[in-house]
């Protein structure tokens, strides 16, 4: 099979390493930046200790239309807020049998792809890992998780590519019930703002109670809005989804115990939205905490938290704002008093 990734930063960079390792013809359409960067090959690692590589994918830059034929499996990338786009972009790669993957954040973006491509199979793909590239061409899995590829029904042929992908250096599996899973996602993602904000690792931030008592209040809200759709949310982290506010609650020290799968992760990996709004992009913010909200206001539910950090997102990618808020700046903001926003 020909696989393609289009828009490969450092989650499709590390997908196409996986490929290669997994012995796949495959070709990543990258930014020229990149390609001058892994032309040595790839080298992927993970927290876990496991290494492949020099791994040699096939490279495309910004001539990448010049050499290029319809493939098999596509596999989109982008960010949200870049996905319409991108889409139309790689036209010359769809033919009307590719099927294509959208391996985004958030919820509803796939949406666009299939109202461009409504002929192909679309389907929607659950990336839980953080990746970071920690010399040129040296793209490292920080964190946990398992790719998961949306499943049709069970006698789908998706498990044949799930076989084909699964691995140590990436877990792979497969779900029918995306929505519910991508909301259980979003859920752990609603995260990824207050880390942005905090401008501090991951690890660090959720070692400081302060912080999670705003990712606590965020879930909040989320879960109110799941209970009124009755989305049952599946288990992503060694805790039931309706009780990780109760955990991150915890005082620091019975936290640090009963949660310390959840702190199994590299002391430096960021968020994707922390490098985003670092180099002065737009964020994803409203496939994330802004999908909350919408769903929110259509059911008549409270969301206050999730709109005060929606706002001083757009004020930091509006210059407005600089990142490094403490937690006690960020409660003030929300009005968090005891752990709940008032």
């Amino acid at each position: 099979m020909q696989h393609v990734v289009f828009g490969a930063g450092l989650i499709g960079g590390y997908l196409g390493g996986v490929l290669a390792h997994r012995s796949q013809s495959v070709s990543l359409v990258v930014r020229d930046s990149a390609r001058e960067r892994w032309q040595q090959g790839l080298r992927l690692s993970d927290y876990q200790g496991h290494q492949a590589g020099p791994l040699h994918p096939r490279l495309l830059g910004s001539d990448w239309r010049a050499d290029v034929k319809p493939c098999d499996v596509l596999w989109l990338t982008v960010k949200s807020t870049q996905l319409a786009q991108a889409a139309m972009d790689a036209q010359p790669l769809i033919g009307p049998q590719t099927k294509i993957f959208c391996c985004q954040n958030g919820v509803g973006s796939e949406s666009l792809v299939k109202a461009i491509y409504p002929h192909n199979q679309v389907r929607r793909v659950i990336v839980p890992f953080n990746v970071v590239e920690s010399a040129p061409g040296c793209l490292h899995r920080g964190s946990e998780g398992q790719l998961t590829l949306e499943c049709l029904s069970e006698k789908d042929e998706i498990g044949e590519l799930v076989t084909l992908l699964d691995c140590a250096l990436m877990p792979t599996g497969s779900a029918e019930d995306m929505l519910a899973l991508q909301w259980a996602k979003l859920q752990l993602n609603l995260g990824n703002a207050v880390n942005a904000l905090a401008d501090v690792p991951v690890k660090s931030m959720l070692e400081e109670q302060g912080y999670r008592l705003i990712l606590a209040a965020l879930m909040d809200e989320l879960l109110s809005v799941c209970k009124a759709r009755q989305l049952r949310l599946p288990k992503l982290t060694k805790v039931p989804a309706r009780w990780l506010p109760f955990v991150l609650r915890l005082p620091n020290w019975l936290f640090l115990r009963v949660a310390s799968a959840m702190l199994e992760i590299d002391p430096g990996v960021r968020t994707s939205m922390w490098w985003d709004l670092k180099q002065g992009k737009d964020s994803e913010i409203a496939y994330l905490n802004g999908a909350v909200i919408e769903q929110a206001l259509s059911l008549g539910l409270d969301c206050k938290v999730n709109q005060v950090i929606v706002t001083l997102v757009h004020q930091v990618e509006q210059g407005k704002l600089k990142l490094g808020m403490s937690a006690q700046q960020l409660q003030e903001c929300i009005g968090l008093k005891g752990g709940r926003s008032h």
